[in-house]
């Protein structure tokens, strides 16, 4: 697998020490600079040609967002914000961000968030030539979400969906190789998606149980379940045992 080169962005000194300490135990990335406010980032973009960058968004001279929505063109690097403010997510994503994280950074949410930008770099190339291939197969309507991006709107397959969480008003729609946001109430989303598919597992939950690679004991009856992309997903309790059940699992683990 191909070494990420990253540049870390952020007008907080302390911000930056703790995102790089929080790199050095990611493998296969390298921090090749970092920047404090939009127009460094921007020539720091430029003179180093990262394939990500951690973007602070509120920073002196020039936004993350205006820096983010200002990138052109295939060398475009992968963006992941890291802020302290949940308002501008649909912002983000918007300007196509790989994933959104809110300070104090966790470390699994990092990792989960440099995974999908690896597999947006690698997979980019041979998901623009899928998709310009006839699908022989293909049923002559197909299941999918019209979500918003920043040309407009896309036909998001639902079958591309791999978990999905309640973000206030509206959802995140979790695929392989990125985030959509998307307006619309889970008790609409629970009318529109097949529970073979995704299933609900939790009020705030929906996940594609042939995903997941792991089962934690929480106690108290509760579990999580790790998703392949890193995601950690708490399980509501209605729906441990039906969950357990479809999973294979007799009893609550062990």
């Amino acid at each position: 697998m191909n070494r990420l080169r990253v540049l870390l962005v952020d007008d907080e000194p302390l911000a930056l020490r703790r995102l790089s300490t929080l790199f050095a135990d990611i493998d296969d990335v390298d921090i090749v600079g970092t920047a404090a406010t939009g127009r460094e980032a921007e020539a720091q973009i430029a003179a180093l040609g990262p394939d990500l960058v951690m973007l602070d968004i509120s920073m002196p001279q020039k936004s993350g967002l205006r820096v983010a929505a200002d990138l052109a063109g295939e060398e475009r690097p992968e963006i992941v914000f890291v802020t302290a403010f949940e308002q501008y997510a649909p912002d983000a994503f918007e300007v196509e961000a790989a994933d959104y994280l809110l300070k104090p950074v966790r470390f699994d949410r990092l990792r989960q968030a440099v995974e999908r930008a690896r597999r947006r770099r690698a997979m980019r190339d041979a998901a623009d030539r899928l998709a310009a291939m006839p699908q022989p197969d293909a049923p002559a309507r197909e299941e999918a979400i019209w979500v918003q991006v920043s040309r407009g709107r896309i036909r998001l397959p639902i079958e591309h969906i791999e978990w999905i969480e309640a973000a206030k008003d509206y959802v995140m729609l979790h695929t392989a190789t990125r985030s959509y946001i998307h307006r619309i109430s889970m008790t609409a989303l629970e009318q529109l998606l097949d529970p073979e598919g995704l299933t609900r597992v939790h009020r705030s939950a929906f996940i594609r149980l042939g995903l997941v690679t792991g089962v934690q004991r929480l106690g108290k009856g509760l579990i999580a379940l790790e998703m392949r992309d890193g995601a950690v997903v708490q399980v509501g309790p209605s729906y441990v045992k039906a969950v357990l059940a479809r999973l294979g699992l007799a009893r609550e683990p062990d």
